[in-house]
């Protein structure tokens, strides 16, 4: 169905009571803590796909780190694969047509996945019964039925399922996090999140990455997806996990000759009790935005790109703040994910499967209400 409009249309969905994660008493008792790998070295990682642009941050980083070597990469398409392997100085050996072929072959411990969206299922399909850890680019997914599939795998073969999203690595969300925690701003009465760029064509998205994250079957949407999740996720850690009680959502399509088939433009506004976040996702931008506004009753938290940070008491000017630096192990995604299934470190809140799950209850509904108040 196409999502090709140039109105909104606003609708309210109500998540109902809070179920539990894990599910029945039943599915609790069959559930597989996740097994941490053992081995040391240099973390033997997999590639799924190299569709997704953020794909060439990796090939890039690991020529230059000696703690994750690449040992197998999933592509169906070969061009594509010689492209980025000229590129990136990649051996053709790691080369692979075949999902399961690359996995029972290289034996990585872990794979990072970069595919569409829609194939995040089949990625973890793939790797869960074979005991193999999985970092998929943001969103977890875009529908309820795709997330719990990938969860019940999860836990039945006790693998990690996490979500990796730039903002994660931010010291300046962890600060206003850490300000809201510690009593100094706080409660939390208002969010509001602002995500998003002038548009994937706009800033020259390669035609691979292009393809899918402008099809609706691929990526659920557009704008609402690939930016609306950022906000879906920071809402739900600040929020401690909460599900938020209502779900109000608005889409538009501002450039339909660019996007004739996604949404461009849109607006989530999610009602917890006492307290309430506005999520701003676009390819409408004239900048790159990657922000937050926390409003408190002890303040306000202005958290931007990366160190970017500002509070503001009540009635008073902003001012700056230095935050304090990262964690070693939350440095950036690769540390991390070395770290974190070699037991080294905790699974970090914004990449857990329990907040992502909830990330995506809220994209889905969102996008399913839009969907189906759209007039015909």
């Amino acid at each position: 169905m196409s999502l090709s409009y140039a109105f909104c249309v606003a609708v309210i969905v109500c998540l109902g009571a809070v179920p539990a994660l894990a599910g029945p008493a039943e599915d609790v008792r069959s559930t597989t803590a996740p097994k941490r790998s053992t081995k040391t070295g240099p973390l033997r990682l997999g590639v799924v796909g190299l569709v997704h642009g953020h794909v060439e941050g990796l090939l890039a980083q690991a020529r230059q780190r000696d703690d994750i070597k690449i040992v197998g990469i999933y592509e169906p398409n070969r061009v594509l694969f010689d492209r980025l392997a000229a590129k990136h100085k990649l051996d053709s050996s790691l080369h692979h047509v075949s999902l399961g072929a690359m996995l029972d072959t290289a034996k990585p411990e872990a794979v990072s996945v970069m595919t569409s969206i829609k194939d995040h299922v089949m990625a973890v399909e793939a790797c869960a019964p074979r005991g193999v850890h999985l970092l998929l680019e943001k969103p977890l997914a875009y529908c309820n039925a795709d997330a719990q599939r990938m969860a019940e795998l999860a836990r039945r073969h006790g693998v990690l399922v996490l979500t990796n999203y730039e903002t994660s690595w931010y010291a300046s969300v962890r600060e206003a996090r850490s300000l809201i925690e510690s009593g100094q701003m706080s409660p939390v009465r208002r969010m509001v999140f602002r995500h998003g760029h002038k548009g994937p064509k706009e800033i020259g998205c390669p035609p691979e990455f292009l393809a899918w994250l402008t099809d609706p079957e691929q990526n659920g949407g557009g704008a609402l997806v690939d930016f609306g999740c950022y906000g879906a996720v920071l809402s739900t850690w600040m929020m401690n996990g909460q599900r938020p009680t209502h779900v109000t959502a608005s889409a538009t399509t501002l450039k339909p000759a660019n996007y004739p088939r996604v949404d461009d433009d849109a607006t989530i506004i999610l009602t917890y009790a006492g307290a309430t976040a506005v999520i701003e996702a676009s390819w409408a931008w004239t900048h790159d935005n990657k922000e937050m506004d926390v409003y408190t009753e002890g303040g306000s938290i202005h958290a931007g790109k990366w160190s970017e940070l500002s509070v503001r008491a009540e009635n008073a000017p902003a001012k700056s703040r230095k935050p304090a630096a990262l964690p070693p192990d939350l440095k950036d995604e690769w540390t991390y994910f070395r770290q974190v299934i070699r037991g080294e470190c905790p699974v970090d809140p914004l990449s857990s499967l329990e907040m992502n799950l909830i990330a995506v209850e809220i994209l889905d509904s969102a996008r399913q209400s839009i969907r189906q108040r759209r007039p015909q």
